[in-house]
């Protein structure tokens, strides 16, 4: 039970680093990432926050790739919610200054770049499943059999036009964060001697059954 305990901790506190860099790169006001750009051009259009149209959004993508068969974790929905729940949460806040220059906003988008690659290491490490945005592109990729990487481009690529189309900012911070963030992945999960495809995620059902097993492991042993 504590490992599992371990684990739920280290998705908790991935989550909220990758909302803080989101935050951070929005802050750094030279374009906001492709999924922000979607999330925030909505969310002005019908009047939502960027959080609460992440969490729609993530929704959406889980009854779609369940409906393209894939199945969803723990980490899935949590990643779902809490990610956009965090973002409002930050905003309100408004403890990070929004930047006026491209030197320094160029140098907060590569940090925020650097806060989402830790969170995506201590959400990936904790083994509790995809977060839906990575489960649409695996889903993709098994339907049409194209490369990963075009699949991510297709997906990315909708989202940045749709939401420019709506009127989200689009600037030079958003081919930066497209392009940079796996670069700064790279580089953390190189730093952690992280692995991530050695990585098994637990479907929500097995992680279900496992909680089962250690629960009645424990009424026997006392």
């Amino acid at each position: 039970m504590g490992n599992y305990l371990k684990r739920f901790i280290r998705l908790i506190i991935g989550l909220f680093l990758y909302a803080l860099g989101v935050v951070i790169t929005m802050k750094a006001n030279l374009g906001f990432a492709p999924w922000e750009v979607f999330h925030w051009g909505l969310g002005n259009t019908i009047g939502m926050t960027i959080g609460n149209v992440s969490i729609l959004t993530g929704l959406f993508i889980c009854v779609l790739v369940v409906l393209m068969g894939e199945k969803l974790g723990l980490g899935t929905i949590l990643n779902m919610i809490l990610i956009g729940v965090f973002i409002d949460l930050l905003l309100s806040l408004n403890l990070i200054p929004q930047i006026g220059g491209f030197f320094l906003g160029a140098l907060l988008l590569i940090a925020g770049l650097f806060t989402i690659s830790f969170g995506s290491y201590f959400y990936i490490h904790s083994g509790f499943g995809a977060g839906p945005r990575d489960s649409l592109m695996v889903a993709l990729k098994r339907k049409t059999n194209l490369p990963v990487g075009l699949c991510r481009g297709i997906i990315e690529g909708s989202v940045v036009l749709t939401g420019w189309l709506l009127g989200g900012p689009v600037g030079i911070g958003t081919v930066l964060a497209a392009f940079g963030i796996s670069f700064c992945i790279q580089i953390v999960f190189s730093l952690m001697r992280f692995e991530a495809t050695s990585v098994k995620h637990e479907t929500i059902d097995v992680t279900q059954k496992n909680l089962m097993k250690l629960y009645n492991r424990q009424l026997t042993q006392k």
